[in-house]
């Protein structure tokens, strides 16, 4: 297998993976995102923590809960896009890292209250991961290895 054999070709796993990652990405986002729909949530549990709050201090706060966790998801989002892409260009190191990441997801969704989007957003992430390491992904990373 030539260098631009192996870089143009990556197996159907490594593709499958490539774009479960992607969708696990855009379920986290949309994950991240209902954050934004929860102000009144937000608002009322800070308040109960807090009782004694001004209305403005109330409003900062909240909008610093909401955008937080939003601005932590792009970043995320972010890093896992590139991983993806350097998955696909067959990068070992990103497939580990991906895989580290999504065992931090998982383990997550033992400690937090995830939405349907956190479920769907690792159950897409584990199945990517076991892809990336299927025979197939194997030889390519390998052949990767070699050429590059």
């Amino acid at each position: 297998m030539t260098t631009e054999t192996v870089r143009a070709n990556p197996p159907g796993t490594i593709i499958a993976a490539f774009f479960g990652f992607l969708v696990s990405t855009v379920s986290a986002i949309a994950g991240g995102l209902l954050v934004l729909s929860a102000r009144d949530e937000i608002a009322a549990a800070l308040r109960r923590s807090n009782p004694s709050m001004t209305p403005e201090q109330l409003d900062r706060l909240t909008l610093v809960a909401q955008v937080v966790p939003v601005a932590i998801a792009v970043v995320i989002a972010l890093g896992y896009l590139w991983l993806s892409f350097k998955l696909k260009a067959g990068r070992n190191w990103a497939r580990v890292t991906l895989t580290v990441f999504t065992l931090l997801q998982a383990a997550s969704l033992l400690t937090t209250e995830p939405s349907w989007a956190g479920y769907v957003s690792c159950g897409v992430a584990v199945v990517a991961t076991v892809l990336s390491y299927l025979p197939p992904a194997n030889r390519y990373i390998a052949g990767a290895r070699r050429a590059g």
